[in-house]
């Protein structure tokens, strides 16, 4: 989905769940998770697969490489449209 398609869908304030550095079923998230599972994660080593419940804060915009991102509410950069899922469909 391009910022246009995403913005005449979704206003600013759609909740959605995002994910800012990789989606769970990424091979390094499956990889961490099976990690920690297996008691072998050390405390200091940051979650590649963190989850934000959140809602959007702009609306969306295409970056100059040409990814379509947005800003939410707890996180302070744009995320990909690709790393983002409205909740319930749902516009607030």
């Amino acid at each position: 989905m391009n910022a246009d398609e995403f913005n005449a869908l979704y206003p600013v304030g759609t909740p959605v769940v995002a994910y800012p550095f990789v989606r769970p079923e990424h091979p390094i998230a499956v990889a961490f998770r099976k990690a920690a599972d297996a008691g072998r994660r050390r405390g200091a080593e940051p979650v590649p697969c963190e989850r934000l419940d959140t809602r959007t804060r702009s609306v969306a915009w295409s970056r100059g490489h040409g990814a379509p991102v947005v800003l939410v509410e707890g996180y302070s950069g744009g995320i990909c449209l690709t790393h983002i899922d409205v909740v319930n469909g749902g516009a607030s």
